[in-house]
């Protein structure tokens, strides 16, 4: 994994912009309507290279494909694993209940925005999971390598989803305990992280289940402890999964949701930081610009980031249309690398920008006026850091 050994590299966290047309197939598919596959396959390639094109064009050093052939982070596993053939009767949405401070909030914000999210369904595990599509993943690696071919970049990484967010996201109505059913998902998903890793690609685990969960009704009312004892469920299952992967690999992401929302509820990185640090990974994708965990930095001083292992702060946000002024940004990379050492740090963002297709937060073009001001940021960080 490369680090910024004379200058503050900058990255992402995954998801970018789908074009609109795209996101229509994808709806198409998902409500089980014809799509021509040939057409579909050839419109992904071209949103990928286009996407591809974009983060090299801003300036960002580590990029990805921009998960365009995916419905959103975790739903794409229901096309690819046998066994998620059911469906969900009610999609619990874990934002709403980071909104409860604040009755009413969701209604409001959703006025006007067209209803709730189309990929918002969910899928139900009703028998033994195993890979019926595999070839998808060698396909999302086939047109990200083929864009590669066309830029200049320092490295590239393909976002998937984590052990956890997969069994808090798809729930199980076939295995005998949750236990059992996790260590289900650790054992097929542990195919994808190993294809993309032999691909010549940084995996990055999307894990917002290890921030955003702590609120579900399960937990929101027990002890810390008891949620942390999920955790290490999860992580346990994860590193499993990651056998096959040198852990200069892998990056761990890690959020409080991609939402604009009041955040109130939100547990404290201070709760969870040991559990996520204990993830086999090279580097820890954390927010540090949403508002309700921008001060979080000061944690650093006190919790040591283990020798050899990065920080990724998000020094831009993925939630609003402000473009950060890059003296802002410079700010921002330069308190985690005084704390953690400059080698130690690369600029990325507090989440995708295309989490799930069509639900996308900011303008697309703005999306590319953030990334290149993060770019511009880095830079100024970088002056001040190597003189």
């Amino acid at each position: 994994m490369k680090r910024s050994t004379d200058r503050i590299l900058t990255t992402h966290a995954g998801s970018m912009p789908r074009p609109q047309d795209l996101v229509e197939m994808l709806a198409t598919k998902r409500d089980g309507g014809g799509v021509n596959e040939a057409l579909f396959a050839q419109r992904v390639r071209e949103a990928v290279d286009e996407g591809v094109r974009k983060q090299a064009e801003a300036g960002i050093d580590i990029i990805s494909d921009g998960e365009m052939g995916k419905p959103s982070f975790v739903h794409y596993v229901r096309d690819r694993i046998a066994g998620f053939e059911g469906v969900e009767d009610v999609a619990v949405t874990p934002q709403r209940t980071m909104s409860e401070d604040f009755p009413g909030y969701n209604e409001w914000r959703n006025r006007g925005r067209g209803g709730p999210n189309p990929f918002g369904s969910r899928p139900l595990c009703i028998g033994p999971l195993s890979w019926k599509d595999l070839d998808a993943v060698k396909t999302d690696i086939a047109n990200f390598k083929a864009a590669l071919m066309n830029v200049q970049v320092e490295e590239a990484f393909v976002p998937c989803a984590s052990v956890g967010i997969v069994a808090q996201r798809l729930s199980n109505k076939y295995y005998p305990t949750y236990e059992e059913y996790v260590q289900a998902i650790a054992e097929v998903m542990r195919d994808e992280y190993r294809l993309v890793a032999e691909a010549g690609f940084i995996v990055q685990i999307d894990a917002p289940e290890m921030c955003i969960d702590r609120n579900l009704p399960e937990f929101r009312e027990r002890p810390m402890a008891d949620f942390n004892a999920r955790q290490e469920l999860w992580v346990e299952a994860l590193n499993y999964a990651l056998t096959d992967v040198p852990e200069d690999r892998v990056r761990f992401h890690v959020c409080w949701g991609n939402g604009e929302a009041p955040h109130t509820r939100d547990v404290a990185l201070k709760d969870i930081v040991q559990v996520v640090l204990k993830v086999k990974a090279q580097a820890y994708s954390v927010e540090a610009s949403n508002p309700r965990h921008a001060h979080e930095w000061k944690l650093w001083q006190d919790v040591k980031l283990p020798d050899g292992k990065v920080l990724i702060p998000g020094v831009i946000d993925s939630v609003t249309n402000f473009v950060e002024h890059p003296e802002l940004v410079a700010d921002r990379i330069v308190t985690y690398a005084n704390i953690v050492g400059r080698e130690n740090v690369i600029a990325g963002t507090d989440c995708g920008f295309g989490t799930s297709a069509g639900t996308e937060n900011v303008y697309p073009p703005i999306v590319w006026g953030k990334l290149a001001t993060l770019t511009e940021g880095a830079k100024l960080a970088s002056a001040q850091l190597w003189g």
